[in-house]
């Protein structure tokens, strides 16, 4: 026992400079990590330059960082040549690419869709038929919010070739209700009673910058069709909109009764 306590203490002693540096640079990179993360973060969240906030962003940073740190130690701590290493990695890089080759993608994808701005935090957009706000971009995937409060993860090499729309506040809190009226009905009374119905009923829970609208699209055997348009605020479900809209136009005479409003 006193021997290997011998040997413990003298490896300890032999190697006491590598273990003080190592434990330096783990210390110093370590800290240096939390600052930048949070002055990066708010650098990008103050900034008045259209700079997109993500996460994408202070993973880069890390991984420099850390990969900085890295190379200080290899070689005064582990023996390691930095340059013998790299040349390592570029001959297995060949393989670790195929293996890698749909997070490489994707990584590719997020940092294209950030650096040309396609899309940023905050922007409400309809991808693949799901229309939300962007949450955030990661190395890997990007995050969409439905008005529910779902969340979809769409990987960033499908957005790169997957169709893309991106909406406006009014357009994406849009509903549409199909009608059809009797023939033979005023339009114009029409029209102003479906908005007064509407517009009451509706009130708490529609834009104020932007009024139900009521529009006429054409004629079919059964009479007059049309839409009402309404603008659902923020953080209110399409589907509690259209149900509010319809219950206050359920006793309208001048609807169409086995065509009436639908989807």
């Amino acid at each position: 026992m006193t021997d290997f306590n011998e040997m413990v203490a003298a490896w300890f002693h032999a190697n006491a400079s590598k273990l003080i540096w190592l434990l330096i640079v783990l210390i110093v990179a370590a800290i240096a990590d939390r600052v930048l993360r949070r002055l990066v973060r708010k650098v990008l969240d103050n900034s008045q330059v259209p700079i997109p906030s993500a996460s994408i962003f202070i993973n880069l940073m890390r991984v420099v960082l850390w990969c900085l740190a890295a190379g200080m130690v290899l070689k005064p701590v582990f023996g390691i040549d930095p340059t013998t290493l790299v040349t390592a990695l570029g001959v297995g890089g060949v393989a670790i690419s195929f293996g890698l080759k749909d997070t490489i993608a994707n990584v590719i994808g997020g940092f294209g869709l950030m650096v040309g701005r396609v899309i940023q935090p905050g922007d409400p957009v309809t991808i693949q038929s799901v229309t939300g706000t962007v949450v955030d971009i990661t190395w890997r995937h990007t995050v969409i919010e439905t008005r529910s409060g779902d969340r979809m993860v769409i990987p960033n090499s499908v957005l790169n070739t997957a169709s893309l729309t991106k909406l406006t506040a009014a357009s994406e809190g849009s509903v549409s209700m199909p009608f059809t009226i009797k023939g033979g009905s005023d339009p114009e009374a029409v029209s102003r009673d479906m908005l007064k119905r509407v517009t009451e009923a509706t009130a708490d829970m529609t834009q104020p910058d932007n009024p139900p609208l009521v529009k006429f699209t054409g004629f079919s055997p059964y009479g007059t069709e049309g839409q009402i348009l309404l603008f659902a605020r923020e953080g209110v479900f399409l589907s509690t909109v259209k149900d509010r809209a319809a219950r206050a136009l359920a006793s309208a005479d001048y609807l169409v009764t086995d065509g009436g409003i639908s989807e």
